[in-house]
Parts: structure tokens; C-alpha cells; sequence
């Protein structure tokens, strides 16, 4: 299953943005510092950059790293044209581009190994990320970049909650094996909301919030808000993908019917997850 293509990261971010939570948010712009250094892991297209910047930061230097040279092209490319539109100042710098004083950089790589000699950060994210990768090399390298007192941020991390509605007789059989396919895949964790919960509680520093950052989306009176509906065809073929094998009963009707939901604005969907604001021990 491929995360990485724009489209689907573009149609998510209004579900992102209802599902993120806001008392987080608070927690985090109260304890960010006036030009803070932002190291985002995972950073699809920029969302989060711009994210960052309509709530205030417009100072200091952010560096998106993520494996997906497309995605990594559309933040360089079209995310300053996004922010124009949006009546942003941007322009151009020698590393990349700059809203408003934020300098911004981005980078196709491996996060991990991109940040592996960084440090002094005031700022970590990885936004939708934790259940992607080994959960505890993910804190291990927010703590290394992280400066005393620093902040990891992991938004939008999934917990084993799977929901589409109306009910079919086969979600149940279809959601467990969904997340078993998840989990078999290497350094994936279907419960990561809850393990990132755990470790983090385990470590010195502090949890300083946490939040449910639940995905629902569903038709409206003019069916699915912008383009949604491809978020939700997408994830339908995450799920075709990975249960094409497996051979449960009445999977192809289940298929069939939510895809048919979908073309008449029927389904609805909802994924849960967390949102974790970690800040790292002071000296």
C-alpha cells in the first residue's frame, strides 16, 4: 500500500484538518518559541508546513523530509503556489523557498537517516507517520534532534479503528483481516496510537497532551466535501490491496457494495487515531 501519492495526500488534508485536534494545537503553538526549527518527518506534500504558518509561525526554518520524490516535487513546486493563493508572501531562496521569515526545505529521503545527525531542534513532527515505521526508532530519533525541552509532535497516528457505514454482514471479518495485513507488514503497528502512547509515558520528559484525532468522512446535502471522495476510493483500494489474497467470504460483494456507496455518496467512514504532543526533559 503506497501512501505517497499526491492526490490522496492533497484530498486528505480537509479531512486532516477537521480530524486534528485543537486543544493539541494550543498546547503546542503556547510552547513553541518565536522562530522555531522544524524538522518534519514524513512530509508528504508540505501540508504541514502550511498548516504551521496559518497559525502563526512565520519565522525560523522548517525541512521536510519523505521518500516519495512526486510528493517531495508538489511541496517544492506547487506548495509555494498554494501558499499565494492563500495571500501568503512567498519567494524564493537558495535552498528552497520562505513564507513570510519561515524558511522552508525539502528533502527525498529516508527521515531516519536524514535526521541521523541532526539536533538542537525546537520542533519534531510526524504527522500520520508512527504506524508506518518501528515506533521506537520514531522517538529515539525525535529525542536525539530534539533540543532540552523540545517538542515532538505526532499527529493523526492510527489505532486500530476501522469503521464504514451502513453496516455489511462481513465489516468484522473484513477489518480484522485488514489490520492483520497491516501488521505484516515490517515496522508497521495497526495500534500505534496506543504503543507511541505507552512509550512516550515511559520516558523521561512529558507528555504534555493527547487527544483523539478520529478521520470521519461522510456526504453532505452535495455529496463529498472537495475531493474526498478520491481520499475514500483511495482507501477502498488500500483495503482491496491488501485482502486480495486472503479469501474471506463475501469480501468481493463488500467491495462492491461500499464502491457503489461511494458513486452514490452513501458511505461514510472513520478511522481512529491520536494526536501526541511530546516535550523532551529540561536540563
Amino acid at each position: 500500500m503506497s501512501h505517497a501519492n499526491v492526490r490522496y495526500l492533497e484530498a486528505k488534508r480537509t479531512v486532516d484538518d477537521r480530524a486534528l485536534s485543537d486543544r493539541v494545537r494550543e498546547r503546542l503553538l503556547a510552547a513553541l518559541p518565536a522562530a522555531p526549527t522544524v524538522l518534519d518527518a514524513g512530509c508528504g506534500t508540505g501540508a504541514m508546513l502550511q498548516r504551521l504558518h496559518e497559525l502563526g509561525v512565520t519565522a525560523g526554518r522548517y525541512h521536510g523530509v519523505d521518500r516519495g520524490a512526486g510528493v517531495v516535487e508538489f511541496a517544492r513546486e506547487d506548495r509555494p503556489k498554494i501558499l499565494r493563493r492563500t495571500g501568503a508572501t512567498v519567494t524564493e531562496i537558495e535552498s528552497g523557498f520562505a513564507v513570510e521569515e519561515l524558511e522552508a526545505t525539502f528533502e527525498t529521503g529516508d527521515a531516519f537517516e536524514q535526521f541521523s545527525d541532526r539536533s538542537g531542534a525546537d520542533l519534531f513532527v510526524a504527522a500520520a507517520f508512527a504506524d508506518l515505521v518501528p515506533i521506537g526508532r520514531l522517538v529515539d530519533i525525535a529525542a536525539q534532534v530534539l533540543r532540552p525541552g523540545g517538542l515532538a509532535y505526532f499527529p493523526i497516528t492510527f489505532d486500530a479503528g476501522t469503521v464504514f457505514i451502513p453496516d455489511h454482514p462481513v465489516d468484522e471479518a473484513v477489518e480484522q483481516a485488514y489490520h492483520q495485513a497491516i501488521d505484516t507488514n515490517p515496522g508497521r503497528d495497526v495500534r500505534a496510537g496506543r504503543r507511541l502512547t505507552a512509550m512516550l509515558q515511559a520516558r523521561e520528559g512529558d507528555l504534555v497532551a493527547m487527544d483523539a484525532s478520529d478521520w470521519v468522512v461522510r456526504p453532505m446535502e452535495n455529496g463529498y466535501p472537495t475531493d474526498e471522495a478520491a481520499f475514500l476510493d483511495t482507501i477502498l483500494r488500500f483495503v482491496e490491496d491488501a485482502l486480495a489474497d486472503e479469501g474471506i467470504e463475501g469480501f468481493e460483494d463488500w467491495l462492491a457494495t461500499r464502491r457503489g456507496q461511494l458513486a452514490a455518496s452513501q458511505l461514510t467512514y472513520v478511522a481512529h487515531q491520536y494526536d501526541l504532543l511530546y516535550r523532551t526533559p529540561e536540563p
